[in-house]
């Protein structure tokens, strides 16, 4: 079963996409298998493994025996001499015949072998870019989502807050109306409700925009009609030592693996590089029959042949010493190459270590600070209604009220993705 149709199985039925009519339910998990399963980089990335899987298959090629077969008639005067353009027999011959060759290389001391595993690395390789682009793809979909998460939380926030202020407005006009309050508590209020729809149309913006890259990511060139499923999962405590988590992302990270199979396909294409300088040991024979041509030059109507060739290199314009050093040269590029990974892993997974704890602490302190911003609204509009206060002190609290309801979205977005992060830099993606 593939990638995509395994998650699909685990999330569940596939939501099909609409542009129009009733949105679709859509979860993490599902945009994350819609992702996979229509991304074009997915698709790139499992047809590289494949092209390499072929690399491997030519490179063998040259340990198994070359058969071939030749069907040959000649048309010419007979036993007369080619005199330029050869240093094979020169005899023409009338004559037609049919026959097959075989080679078969016997040992080239490992080249051939070298070239056949450092191509088979090189597919383990392409297989891990694979796995890694599947874990590029997931960790996009859910930093989308998550966007398209807050910004829709924030909309939201300003939709109530241009609607609670309208209601203020409404309020205060008729009480100026009737005297009790005054322009100028008309006019703060009326700035506040312009305030507010500014918000809104920011916010509604960003939203836009935000569902326009989750289309982007899931593979669709049209916009989609979904409704967005935030997770209720409980707020998960993180491991105390990140050492834990460094050692799981160096064994896990696809990129690395990746890196690390490169390295020693390097390795392995460097010794075949070195082994070009011993000899090569073949074996040839050929077998076929001549029914027509004299016989004086073919006494029998039959001919066969079996032999073994060493052909030892001498000097080609140190052609092949320049190769190996190159060779080696690349492979210790291709080890520094892992190490610098490797570096950067370790530092990755602090980064997001941190940023994950301190996204879990400010989703208890938004909520906290959104609960007193709350009962600071309220008594201010107790207040206020009371003649007790000012419009000035009811705006601060329907300010303060705004802001935190929006630092709470998005800080629980915020802890969403930063859990998503810490997941694709420990390579425990799903």
């Amino acid at each position: 079963m593939s990638g995509s149709l395994l998650a699909a199985a685990q999330v569940g039925a596939i939501p099909e996409a609409s542009s129009s009519g009733a949105p679709v339910l859509l979860t993490r998990a599902q945009a994350e298998t819609i992702a996979l399963a229509n991304n074009p980089r997915i698709h790139i990335g499992q047809l590289l493994a494949k092209v390499q899987h072929q690399v491997v298959r030519e490179t063998r090629s040259s340990e198994l025996p070359d058969l071939s077969g030749n069907l040959t008639a000649v048309k010419a005067e007979e036993a007369s001499r080619m005199s330029a353009g050869s240093l094979t027999a020169s005899r023409l011959l009338e004559h037609a015949g049919m026959g097959v060759q075989l080679n078969q290389l016997i040992t080239d001391f490992g080249h051939t072998q070298n070239l056949v595993a450092s191509a088979k690395l090189n597919e383990k390789a392409r297989l891990a870019d694979a796995e890694a682009s599947r874990e590029d793809i997931i960790l996009a979909t859910d930093q989308v989502f998550y966007q398209a998460i807050e910004a829709e939380a924030t909309l939201k926030v300003a939709e109530q807050t241009v609607s609670a202020r309208q209601t203020l407005v409404d309020q205060v006009s008729a009480l100026t109306l009737a005297k009790l309050k005054s322009d100028l508590d008309l006019s703060f209020a009326q700035v506040n409700l312009s305030q507010a729809k500014l918000l809104q149309l920011d916010a509604q913006n960003n939203f836009d925009a935000a569902k326009a890259a989750l289309d982007a990511v899931l593979g669709y060139d049209s916009r989609t009609n979904y409704s967005l499923v935030a997770g209720s999962d409980p707020l998960a405590a993180l491991p105390p030592d990140v050492g834990t988590l460094i050692a799981s992302a160096l064994q896990n990270r696809p990129d690395l693996q990746s890196l690390q199979w490169n390295e020693q396909a390097a390795r392995k294409y460097s010794r075949a590089q070195h082994e070009q300088l011993l000899p090569t040991i073949s074996a040839l024979g050929v077998v076929g029959k001549t029914p027509v041509g004299s016989s004086q030059y073919f006494p029998t109507d039959w001919y066969g042949a079996v032999g073994v060739n060493m052909s030892v290199p001498i000097f080609n314009g140190f052609r092949y010493s320049a190769e190996a050093s190159q060779a080696s040269l690349e492979a210790k590029a291709a080890a520094e190459r892992t190490r610098d990974l490797r570096d950067q892993v370790v530092r990755d997974v602090r980064t997001a270590w941190l940023n994950a704890n301190t996204a879990l602490q400010r989703v208890t302190v938004t909520g906290e600070l959104m609960r007193q911003a709350n009962l600071a609204l309220n008594l201010a509009q107790t207040r206020y209604q009371l003649g007790l206060s000012s419009i000035v002190e009811l705006s601060q609290a329907q300010l303060q009220q705004t802001q935190a309801a929006i630092g709470d979205a998005n800080a629980r977005s915020q802890y969403g993705f930063a859990m998503a992060d810490l997941r694709f830099q420990t390579g425990r993606q799903p």
